[in-house]
């Protein structure tokens, strides 16, 4: 299997995909829990069924092979117990802001019998409280639609695909990876849709009937759906107001980590790097999504490009102001990205995406994606979008040399980093 694991801390990253639809907006039906999903006769048996329009193995594949089945006992772990002392919580596995992301943590009245905290991150976790549709799902005459409307979460919709994982691998306003709690011990959060989809283990199989019932997501698509999302997740916890104690400023998560935690020796501030009127030595907020944003934008709407980048550096410079500028600045780019939207439903020709791939490689050669959050989303672009071009063999070499180029974050040289871009960019 492909793609972007850098380092033995991916499992977790990957199990703290979205906790739930309950959670993500308090959920007025039960959760019936695991169990009333997994027997042999429902999503329980042994092996894929092929006489179904569904696989009917989804539980077995969850259970063995998902991360996510196993968010909850990661909690009772070494590491998991050796933060929870550090943050002065008795358990990690009885703590609500663990939970929140290593749980379907919803509300004990919406709590079913068979339901247990203990299953992790399980199938409502991701398709929504299942008291009103968990019988009616299985009869042939029920469509998706009329399961939807009952409470089943539309996972096969891009945007609200993204809002659910993201407000894990992201955050809310309620629940975030703090500055502390990386502090203490936790791993550093990052996300992109398109790779950690084709990185989960597949519970369904895209046939003709899944396509007629629920239509398929292209991988231009679900790549630009998670940057939007990702951008725009970000600029409302800005806008929340999650503040370090005693200051202004947001909460220290939600700058460039590696701004600051580098060593000494290594300097890694360059003008590209930063952007317009970011002086060196400056608390600087991420930019990593809203880079993509321009890389895009400057493809689909070029007339648009210098008004995205200059309200993308007005946020950078506004994190280091006051409250009010910031605000301002975040709420000006939400926005931008909201009247963006339809980006998700466009029909992108292999020249769209090859001109977008072109744009990224190019900024990555520039040196002006060379923070390590930034140089991430390079690699898992260019990775992304060589297969949505139907020419990932013939760029592998090309594509091991970046991702070579980042690896660890402990090792990253982001000067380095721009030299293989220049060196691989007449590939693309």
């Amino acid at each position: 299997m492909r793609r972007w694991r850098p380092d033995p801390l991916y499992g977790l990253l990957l199990a703290l995909c979205a906790a739930s639809a309950g959670a993500l907006a308090q959920s007025v039906t039960k959760h019936m829990g695991v169990a009333s999903c997994s027997s042999n006769v429902c999503h329980g048996k042994l092996t894929e069924q092929t006489d179904r329009n569904v696989a009917l193995n989804e539980y077995r594949v969850w259970s063995r092979d998902d991360y996510h089945s196993r968010a909850y006992k990661d909690l009772s772990n070494q590491q998991s117990q050796a933060m929870a002392a550090k943050l002065g919580l008795p358990n990690a596995a009885t703590a609500k802001i663990c939970l929140d992301c290593h749980a379907d943590n919803v509300p004990a009245t919406a709590r079913g019998p068979r339901f247990q905290l203990s299953d992790g991150v399980s199938c409502e976790a991701c398709h929504g409280g299942a008291e009103k549709w968990v019988e009616s799902h299985a009869q042939k005459t029920q469509t998706h639609k009329e399961n939807v409307a009952q409470g089943m979460y539309p996972t096969e919709q891009p945007l609200r695909r993204a809002e659910l994982c993201v407000s894990c691998h992201m955050g809310t306003r309620d629940k975030l990876a703090t500055h502390e709690i990386m502090a203490a011990g936790h791993p550093r959060l990052r996300f992109e849709m398109e790779v950690f989809t084709f990185n989960q283990p597949a519970h369904v199989v895209i046939d003709e009937d899944y396509v007629r019932r629920k239509g398929r997501i292209e991988k231009m698509n679900l790549w630009i759906t998670g940057q939007l999302e990702n951008a725009r997740r970000y600029l409302e916890l800005l806008q929340t107001r999650i503040t370090v104690s005693d200051s202004f400023l947001p909460e220290f998560a939600l700058y460039d980590c590696f701004g600051c935690h580098h060593p000494l020796d290594k300097q890694r501030w360059t003008r590209a790097r930063a952007g317009a009127g970011i002086q060196p030595g400056t608390l600087r907020l991420q930019k990593y999504h809203l880079t993509m944003l321009e890389a895009i934008t400057e493809v689909l709407a070029p007339d648009e490009l210098a008004q995205l980048t200059a309200s993308a550096d007005g946020l950078v410079r506004a994190g280091r102001k006051d409250v009010a500028t910031l605000e301002a600045a975040a709420l000006k780019l939400h926005s931008w990205i909201d009247a963006h939207d339809d980006w998700t439903r466009r029909q992108f020709s292999p020249a769209d995406i090859a001109k977008v791939r072109k744009a990224v490689i190019r900024y990555a050669a520039e040196d002006r994606t060379s923070d390590f959050g930034a140089a991430e989303q390079v690699v898992m672009c260019m990775d992304t979008l060589s297969y949505a071009a139907n020419d990932h063999d013939r760029h592998k070499d090309a594509l091991k040399s970046l991702y070579d180029a980042v690896g660890r974050a402990s090792a990253f040289d982001p000067t380095q980093f721009a030299t293989v871009a220049r060196s691989v960019q007449g590939q693309f």
